[in-house]
């Protein structure tokens, strides 16, 4: 599982918040090439309901919505899914160099509810997402954003990936987020997360800290 970094402006808008080193996420947000990095692993990665986990040393934490490509071996869209890329901020903003410990660990994000096929999807830049947080089984945190804000698109995404690598079994892509909740909102244990897009379905998955966390969350 790959993704997509800065492809919106109100990403660009929040890193540049986040960061100590602002006119980096500037710079990738209009550079000619995008930010792609590595997210997961199988195992990594959650299941619908399955725990999502926040590190245990951090203290600022997000879900990222988002958009996923399902691209083939040849480097064709065949289909969509909904991602949840859980990222540390405060871990990120300390430093740009520290993005794969914000963004790769056990429990780093979750897929599913399964994959609709891109010829039953009419338009996946006319897609509304819409995210909730869930706090003691009440509505915490919400928005909507639509892929219409996409600066990339997905066939550039998909060009620069597959340029000097390859995917013999194919590759999930996540194409980067717009909701971004404020400065002061973090992910806590026991928090629910749901996300919906058009089309697609709805991911809903629990928020647990650290492996330890997760390890307890399984039966």
């Amino acid at each position: 599982m790959w993704a997509a970094g800065v492809t919106y402006k109100q990403s660009e808008e929040a890193r540049k918040e986040e960061s100590g080193t602002p006119d980096i996420y500037a710079k990738v947000y209009t550079a000619q090439r995008p930010e792609l990095f590595f997210k997961a692993t199988p195992r990594r990665v959650a299941d619908p309901d399955a725990p999502i986990v926040v590190r245990a040393d951090s203290t600022w934490d997000v879900p990222e919505p988002e958009l996923v490509l399902v691209i083939n071996a040849y480097g064709e869209i065949i289909g969509y899914t909904i991602g949840n890329d859980v990222s540390s901020r405060s871990i990120e903003g300390e430093n740009p160099l520290y993005l794969p410990q914000a963004k790769v660990y056990a429990g780093c994000c979750a897929l599913g509810p399964g994959i609709t096929p891109a010829w039953e999807v009419s338009d996946p830049y006319n897609l509304t997402i819409r995210l909730t947080i869930e706090r003691n089984k009440q509505v915490y945190w919400e928005g909507e954003t639509s892929t219409r804000e996409l600066k990339r698109r997905f066939e550039e995404l998909v060009s620069y990936l597959f340029l000097e690598n390859d995917f013999p079994d194919g590759v999930f892509l996540c194409t980067g987020t717009a909701l971004v909740p404020e400065k002061q909102f973090t992910l806590q244990p026991g928090d629910v997360v749901q996300i919906r897009v058009d089309q697609l379905g709805s991911l809903r998955n629990p928020v647990v800290r650290g492996k330890v966390g997760k390890a307890s969350s399984n039966p």
